[in-house]
């Protein structure tokens, strides 16, 4: 939380959700970034497939849950002060974010207010879009326990609606 009272969710690193509208600040060569430090690669859970940005990947090793911004950026953080936020992208338009979950998830979700895909497709770990992009030593996209992504979402969803900002 900001001083003024709003949430701050975006960081200004590499592969963060501000990385493109200050890339001034951001590291340009491998020297920048520290020793031993190496730009992120695929994990073993990734193959090269189609996709709207070029070097993105289809991980079928997930299933991913979409909701509405708000609605996810205050679940984002719920789950970040449990340490149980796994990677979360938001969408090109801006006006949903994604959770990656475990694979087989999307054959018993279901949750009003959201939808579950089976299979992700997964930007670059450098793309903007991500609000927790994959981390790591390998920098594999870690999925959120569904689970516990659905408490969270609940919760948020009764905190907006008794801050005045729901129903979604």
């Amino acid at each position: 939380m900001s001083a003024t009272g709003v949430p701050q969710y975006h960081r200004l690193v590499a592969g963060g959700v501000l990385a493109a509208a200050a890339p001034a600040l951001l590291p340009e060569s491998a020297d920048e970034r520290g020793p031993g430090r190496a730009p992120c690669g695929g994990g073993p859970s990734r193959r090269p497939g189609p996709g709207p940005d070029a070097g993105g990947t289809v991980a079928t090793a997930y299933d991913t849950v979409t909701v509405a911004l708000r609605h996810g950026l205050e679940t984002v953080d719920i789950l970040r002060l449990r340490r149980a936020c796994g990677a979360v992208l938001q969408s090109r338009s801006g006006a949903t974010v994604t959770f990656l979950v475990p694979a087989g998830t999307s054959a018993t979700w279901h949750l009003p207010g959201s939808s579950c895909s089976a299979g992700a497709f997964l930007p670059p770990p450098t793309d903007p879009r991500w609000v927790m992009p994959p981390a790591g030593a390998d920098c594999a996209a870690r999925p959120t326990d569904a689970w516990v992504l659905r408490s969270a979402l609940c919760e948020a969803a009764c905190t907006l609606t008794a801050g005045g900002l729901g129903p979604f």
